[in-house]
């Protein structure tokens, strides 16, 4: 059964209902994370291996490396997408995000310099530089700043149809 392909979808809605997930069909990765005696290694690509897959070059041809991370329908896309071309040969998936989406939902800038990496214009240096955090100003929500992290892996994990863990 293929993975479900958002990016095809037409008008249809994400599914971002945190139930009803579709029942694990390959479990080789938890396992092995649990310690248990598998019949072999699993296999998976990290989010920065797909890089190299032409479709993911073409998304990001067209967004930057963080709208990607934001946009839930893009995130479970490339997420999905060296599941989709290896099919039956990997044993999960990684969400396309980055930890530096903590750090901008804190109120901090963070760019994607290319062929140099991630870039701060204006780093905490100093205690004092805190006071700048969006998450100690009142009424701050991480559940609100990193939604669309939430949405992505719930649509993500639909989109996999149960075929291997998230």
């Amino acid at each position: 059964m293929p993975i479900n392909d958002p990016t095809t979808a037409g008008d249809a809605p994400l599914n971002l209902s945190p139930s009803g997930f579709p029942a694990l069909k390959n479990d080789l990765y938890l396992r092995t994370a649990r310690g248990e005696a598998t019949e072999r290694a699993p296999v998976w690509c990290m989010r920065q291996a797909g890089r190299y897959l032409p479709e993911f070059r073409a998304i990001r041809v067209e967004h930057d490396f963080f709208r990607v991370c934001r946009t839930p329908a893009l995130a479970t896309e490339v997420t999905v997408q060296p599941l989709r071309r290896y099919a039956g040969l990997l044993d999960a998936a990684i969400i396309f995000s980055d930890i530096l989406v903590v750090p901008q939902a804190m109120g901090l800038q963070v760019e994607m310099v290319p062929g140099k990496g991630p870039h701060l214009p204006e780093p905490l240096r100093a205690p004092a530089d805190l006071a700048r955090l969006a998450d100690r100003r009142p009424g701050f929500s991480v559940d609100v700043e990193l939604d669309y992290v939430y949405k992505a892996l719930t649509n993500t994990r639909h989109a996999l149809q149960g075929q291997v863990p998230l």
